[in-house]
């Protein structure tokens, strides 16, 4: 298992996520920023407002997702 916050992964809060890859990293953080956008949490629908802008361009959101799974397979194992 590996542990990232919301914050790492685009979004914004310190919620912290555990899992043991990548891919279901990614989809704790959606299933958190859907909770977070039916609440409508400002904070978070700013950031989901800037991953949109990522989204325009498949270059740039693929570079972005490529960014963050190096990011989680460079962290270290949870103790």
């Amino acid at each position: 298992m590996k542990t990232m916050t919301c914050e790492q992964l685009g979004g914004a809060c310190g919620l912290a996520f555990h899992a043991s890859t990548f891919d279901e990293m990614a989809a704790l953080s959606k299933n958190h920023g859907m909770e977070m956008f039916q609440k409508k949490d400002p904070a978070h629908l700013k950031a989901m407002g800037k991953m949109q802008q990522l989204m325009q361009s498949p270059d740039a959101i693929k570079k972005w997702f490529n960014d963050k799974r190096k990011q989680f397979d460079a962290l270290p194992k949870d103790k």
